[in-house]
């Protein structure tokens, strides 16, 4: 069966997700109000269909995808109520599972099918590298949008909150030790030791350094986005008896990397140490 889906919104992410589904036949469509002129591009590259507001979206879709920052997930949902969408419903976005809990019952409370989501992977361009777990009762059929990939997708079960759950649990390890290695840097760097810390990596293990500084560069353009997550990630570990003290200081960490957003260059390290440290600590930088 062929489907109209909504998809909120085509950025880097979800253009890729709205592609998948393109390619397994389906109509996508996206809101322009209020969308940036590379939203624009990116939406009409795929041949998205255009609808000027969400209510007009909401009319014409029978499923709505859901991908924006987390901190928006909640709100996006409401405002999709708000315009009276009787369809199916799938938050993407990277929540707690407490959170997709509130989300879920609000769209029961409304008549609306809901399904919880989680992406691990970046934008789904290639297959087998890019996976939407997906749980709830109708998560069948959301993963039907995608048949024909290069997305992936696995059904876990029928509990909404599962997909959320494995997804936060999941970054908890792999964003979470970016920001510890952030962090590690700009101690090294404020007490004069990162080139005897290098040394020592690379005895460890020959090129470990090396790799390392490569993986605190190319983190940064991501980093406005992984903030909101760290949290998600701190209340999802705290509901569970966890602590999150430590998902919490990993916000702090990317939320002083935030000023690279949208940057198209890859900074080199001084620069990133300076983001972490202030800009006192540039004469320092080596």
């Amino acid at each position: 069966m062929k489907e109209s889906i909504g998809i909120l919104h085509p950025g880097e992410m979800g253009i890729s997700i709205a592609a998948s589904a393109r390619n397994s036949g389906h109509t996508v469509f996206w809101v322009s109000e209020g969308r940036s002129p590379e939203t624009y591009q990116r939406a009409r590259s795929y041949s998205l269909v255009e609808t000027h507001s969400l209510s007009a979206l909401c009319q014409k879709c029978s499923i709505i995808l859901s991908i924006c920052p987390p901190h928006a997930a909640e709100e996006v949902a409401y405002q999709v109520l708000s315009h009276s969408f009787k369809g199916l419903y799938a938050d993407l976005n990277a929540i707690s599972p407490q959170r997709a809990i509130r989300i879920g019952d609000a769209m029961a409370e409304n008549g609306v099918a809901f399904v919880d989501g989680g992406i691990i992977g970046g934008p789904a361009w290639e297959a087998g590298e890019t996976w939407l777990y997906l749980s709830g009762s109708q998560a069948r059929q959301i993963a039907n949008c995608f048949s024909a990939g290069p997305l992936e997708t696995e059904v876990i079960g029928d509990m909404i909150g599962k997909a959320s759950a494995l997804k936060m649990c999941y970054a908890a390890y792999t964003k979470g030790t970016s920001a510890l290695l952030y962090a590690v840097l700009g101690a090294a760097q404020s007490l004069q030791v990162r080139n005897e810390l290098e040394h020592q990596w690379n005895r460890d293990e020959p090129g470990s350094a090396e790799k390392a500084i490569q993986r605190a560069r190319r983190v940064t353009a991501k980093a406005w986005r992984f903030a909101g997550e760290m949290e998600e990630i701190a209340a999802t570990f705290m509901q569970v008896g966890m602590p999150g003290g430590f998902h919490q200081a990993s916000a702090d960490v990317y939320q002083r990397l935030s000023g690279f957003k949208g940057r198209a260059t890859i900074p080199d390290l001084p620069e990133v140490l300076t983001a972490l440290l202030g800009d006192d600590t540039t004469d320092r930088l080596s």
